[in-house]
């Protein structure tokens, strides 16, 4: 997978990219992700990308030609269009569920907006979809594209270790994960399940999908159908 982030900040979004399991996938040919100063291209000597808009009105709005210039060059580096985001807070709100669809394109393009956003003539003509990573707003748009591109990469073939590694966990599957635990088996009078000793597979997988459907309930219910509630109220009876 390739991604490639169109910035004001490229020193920024470098700075958490290269480090930990993001910057040893890159190291490895495993995720190729590149920034791009949109800066560059500006027309003019002060490498302006903003204006005022028409009709009058607070803050400032990014050039469209810059991104577009910017984006064009993109394509014929790569000798294709890739998937163009605008992370914006009036985009769809980014789920697991359309994490695990955009993971199927080879190259995808972030625009990260600043200012008061950006011309309404380079979403109508460039960008494929805006996304969101929640209902607030944001000094820029760097900080949810990292979110973006964390998220997204960490499912590209080769950047962890075994697809286990984020098949089983939350949302993933429309499910919050079960809890989990680690040594030592007694801390502070509290004790690991036992059925996570017993090394029986078949209960400890029983237990787990239980016990996440239980966390789902008791942490974000409305993920739940009207038949995992039931299943959970069951479980939840008392013996």
């Amino acid at each position: 997978m390739r991604i490639d982030i169109i910035t004001l900040f490229p020193e920024m979004c470098r700075a958490v990219l290269d480090e930990s399991i993001l910057g040893r996938a890159q190291k490895s040919g495993a995720l190729e992700i590149y920034t791009h100063q949109l800066r560059d291209y500006a027309f003019d000597k002060h490498r302006r990308v903003d204006d005022t808009p028409y009709g009058g009105g607070m803050g400032m709005l990014m050039l469209a030609e810059p991104i577009a210039l910017c984006f064009e060059d993109i394509c014929d580096k790569l000798g294709s269009r890739p998937h163009f985001v605008y992370m914006s807070p009036q985009g769809r709100t980014l789920t697991q569920q359309r994490l695990k669809e955009l993971k199927e394109y080879e190259n995808i393009c972030v625009l990260c907006g600043h200012y008061e956003g950006i011309d309404e003539r380079v979403l109508d003509s460039l960008i494929d979809e805006e996304i969101s990573i929640g209902d607030y707003v944001l000094t820029g748009g760097e900080l949810p594209a990292l979110v973006f591109v964390d998220a997204l990469s960490r499912m590209a073939g080769g950047v962890l270790s075994d697809e286990l590694c984020f098949t089983d966990e939350s949302h993933y599957n429309g499910l919050l994960e079960y809890p989990q635990y680690t040594k030592p088996q007694l801390w502070r009078g509290r004790e690991v399940p036992s059925v996570l000793l017993s090394g029986h597979h078949a209960n400890i997988n029983k237990w787990r999908y239980e016990h996440s459907l239980i966390n789902t309930y008791k942490k974000r219910p409305e993920l739940l159908t009207a038949e995992q509630t039931e299943e959970v109220r069951r479980l939840l009876e008392p013996v």
